[in-house]
């Protein structure tokens, strides 16, 4: 639990309000990561950027896991691709959402 010890001894700790469904004093931070991240871009303040930037790796690191985020609505997609400078067709959650386009019914 090397990687838990390291989120409590940062300068910046993730609102324990975003993650309200899972025990955090067992959470695993790092197998978890990208629902904490998706968690952080949904409704995160800045303090909860700070400090997932630290427990992920800085910002290249975040960004990593923003590609692999099944699910984003369309005001975060623009959010972070604005933001972090990604394009809509490196995110998963903008693939999956191609692959799923359902056809007009009459």
């Amino acid at each position: 639990m090397v990687f838990l010890d390291k989120y409590k001894s940062g300068n910046h700790i993730i609102n324990r309000s975003l993650l309200w469904e899972y025990d955090i004093d067992n959470f695993d931070w790092y197998n978890s990561k990208t629902i904490v991240v998706q968690r952080v871009i949904e409704l995160g303040m800045p303090e909860d950027y700070y400090a997932a930037f630290d427990l992920y790796g800085g910002i290249d690191g975040f960004r990593e896991i923003i590609k692999t985020i099944p699910y984003l609505n369309d005001i975060d997609i623009n959010f972070v691709c604005i933001f972090f400078n990604l394009k809509r067709e490196e995110l998963r959650c903008c693939t999956k959402k191609q692959l799923n386009q359902k056809h007009w019914n009459f």
